[in-house]
């Protein structure tokens, strides 16, 4: 098992829709969260990609450098990045980082984003490209010298003169929810990620992309991207919940939903589905969530609950076949502790056994009345 956290670099804040106790996400910020992650354990944490964030591969270069173990899971853009670019900034940031760098292929889902910065393709052709794109990636990391020639990417003696770390690249994680991104994904990712659905549909995903990586002589892992509202009881996290969405009207709901649904990918309408804008009927699978999907494109599923509950909904993903999860929470650094300290000790998952340990074992807690530290207790939680 690996969990990764989430470096908000599209903002951050207390509620969602609204400029109210929102949080301004500089650097310094990113800072914390990343470095809070670091020492907490996790395994890494995912940079997000596109217009509304700032650019991950110089927010990961730059964090990089202030963390020590996390790693950082940075998208490539086919289509809007070239191949051999791209591989020489993976194999620069993963010898930078001393081999701290996991890739995330995003094709894109928003055709009217993705015009914006200059590429015209239908749903169907950016897979096209993502394929093409990685046939390259993958062999020039490998040390490979390179002549292509495709429907949309052409290479000639390309090469990569300075190797990754990780051989023969860095890890891909690639989600698709379509048939065309399944294809792909069967192809070439390690980790196959999907959004967090309800487990019968995450099992139906998961059937279908093993059997189109064992037709193409491979076996991959798979990951799931979801939120997580974590407190000491069910009732403490479920008005959390509440008091998330609790500055949302319809007005903006409507508005966020139509803006959503106006894209091409399989995956977001997948997402609006599970709860068709109606803010009564947001519990969709025993203790997920659906409210954050409301207003915020892509993942938009929280597992709520007290820590017992989150760790078996957890284990019931796990046992599924899904071992990377990539989880946040708002806002982004509180809630990495409250993960860490609540639901770590609860998991299967090295670092959060060695940061249940710390806090078992080293001088926690303030000092009382200017004599000693608390009784240490075992973590029961």
């Amino acid at each position: 098992m690996e969990i990764l956290w989430f470096i908000p670099t599209h903002g951050d804040g207390q509620y969602l829709g609204t400029s109210h106790r929102g949080r301004t996400t500089d650097y310094t910020y990113l800072k914390q969260v990343a470095q809070a992650a670091d020492r907490l354990g996790y395994t890494g944490a995912l940079i997000p990609t596109g217009r509304t964030c700032e650019d991950p591969w110089l927010t990961a270069g730059a964090l990089a450098a202030e963390t020590r173990n996390l790693k950082f899971l940075v998208a490539v853009r086919p289509g809007l990045m070239q191949p051999s670019v791209a591989a020489r900034m993976a194999a620069t940031l993963d010898r930078i980082s001393e081999g701290r760098v996991l890739i995330n292929v995003v094709a894109g889902g928003n055709s009217k984003e993705l015009e914006g910065d200059g590429l015209f393709l239908d749903h169907d052709e950016r897979y096209e490209a993502a394929d093409e794109f990685l046939d390259i990636w993958r062999s020039l990391l490998s040390g490979e010298t390179v002549t292509y020639n495709g429907k949309h990417v052409n290479i000639n003696d390309g090469k990569l003169l300075f190797p990754p770390v990780q051989t023969p690249h860095p890890p891909i994680y690639f989600g698709g929810s379509s048939a065309a991104g399944q294809k792909v994904a069967a192809k070439h990712t390690d980790v196959y990620l999907t959004w967090g659905e309800p487990p019968e549909q995450v099992k139906e995903k998961i059937q279908s992309v093993r059997e189109q990586a064992e037709k193409e002589g491979r076996s991959i892992r798979f990951g799931i991207r979801l939120h997580v509202i974590v407190r000491e009881t069910e009732k403490e996290a479920w008005q959390a919940a509440d008091k998330l969405i609790s500055h949302l009207d319809e007005k903006t709901i409507k508005a966020s939903q139509k803006a959503l649904l106006s894209t091409d990918s399989v995956g977001q309408h997948r997402m609006a589905a599970l709860h068709q804008g109606d803010r009564t009927k947001l519990e969709i699978s025993p203790n997920l969530w659906a409210g954050i999907g409301l207003v915020r494109g892509g993942a938009g599923t929280a597992l709520v609950g007290d820590p017992e509950t989150v760790a078996d909904r957890i284990l019931e993903y796990k046992d599924l076949g899904i071992e990377s999860f990539i989880l946040s929470g708002y806002p982004h650094l509180e809630e990495a502790y409250q993960f860490a300290e609540l639901v770590f000790p609860l998991l299967p998952f090295k670092k959060g056994e060695a940061f249940a340990a710390q806090i078992r074992h080293k001088l926690t807690g303030e000092v009382i009345a200017e004599q000693k530290f608390p009784d240490k207790k075992k973590v029961s939680i």
